[in-house]
């Protein structure tokens, strides 16, 4: 017995160290193993989510989600997860209403992914009031109350930029483009030759092959009753960060910020917040009769 207790503890101290080590290693790959268990898996927070055949807002409807609802998810894909119910079906559904916690009333717009571009910024301060006053400032000011705006309604927003710095015109499209958003608003003051000779704010689109013009004018239908200035309407322009964008874009000029009864209201936070209502009114509208029309 003693010879077998000193083979046992000679055999220990010989190799404590490597069992140590695989002891943890194991360890290791357990915890690794099961978050990745985890990860594969959510749970159904908020009711009615909606369920479609394919990734998209525009996709076929599949009925909704439970509250409660344990799903596997199969896949991932700009923002969409392919999920596995319990009763073996599947379709696809959006991340970020499967991730959230707090109750909304969901509408088309909640599935849907908004670029948002408030214009110039860093170096471009963009047009100036006659007070020397910057566009750059008021276009990154709207852009975040309009962000506020769609976020309450549970829709995904993704900014161009949410600081005073610089992003190159070419680098914007690309932003809805690599996450297959839905729309792109870009933010803008516009400005004339002369200081105090126009008014007003306009919606401009490039393509109509992808419905940027449509887009144009629910937003514009939207805003102009609410709106202080005059509504200059829906016009075509030639603008990089529409031309070269592939999913439906827009611009806004909202006002002329060197036209100083323009500005008076420019500069106020309860116009950028009428102007944000208005978006959401309009793009709830537009992605409503979007889904329709996909049926």
């Amino acid at each position: 017995m003693r010879k077998v207790s000193s083979i046992l503890v000679k055999w220990g101290h010989r190799f404590w160290l490597p069992l140590i080590l695989t002891i943890g290693m194991l360890g290791v790959a357990l915890t690794l193993i099961l978050l990745l268990l985890n990860q594969d898996q959510v749970t159904v927070a908020i009711p009615n989510i909606p369920i479609h055949k394919t990734a998209g807002v525009t996709g076929v409807s599949e009925g909704v989600l439970n509250e409660g609802e344990h799903l596997t998810i199969l896949q991932r894909q700009n923002g969409w997860y392919e999920v596995r119910r319990s009763d073996e079906s599947k379709g696809w559904v959006a991340s970020w209403l499967v991730n959230r916690t707090k109750p909304i009333n969901i509408t088309p717009l909640s599935e849907s992914t908004i670029v948002l571009d408030p214009g110039h910024g860093g170096s471009d301060s963009g047009a100036l009031s006659t007070g020397g006053k910057e566009e750059k400032v008021y276009t990154l000011q709207l852009a975040k109350k309009v962000q506020s705006s769609l976020e309450a309604t549970g829709a995904r927003v993704l900014m161009t930029r949410t600081n005073d710095q610089i992003v190159y015109l070419s680098k914007i499209p690309l932003v809805g483009e690599n996450a297959d958003a839905n729309a792109e608003i870009s933010f803008h003051f516009d400005s004339s030759p002369d200081a105090n000779t126009a008014s007003g704010f306009t919606a401009y689109y490039y393509h109509k092959d992808n419905g940027s013009d449509v887009l144009a004018k629910y937003i514009n239908d939207a805003m102009a009753p609410k709106m202080p200035l005059e509504n200059r309407g829906v016009e075509y322009a030639n603008y990089l960060v529409l031309r070269d964008n592939k999913i439906p874009a827009i611009l806004l000029e909202n006002g002329y910020i060197n036209d100083d009864h323009d500005f008076s209201y420019i500069k106020k936070s309860s116009y950028q917040e009428t102007i944000a209502k208005q978006i959401t009114i309009g793009l709830n509208n537009y992605f409503s009769d979007l889904q329709k029309n996909a049926k």
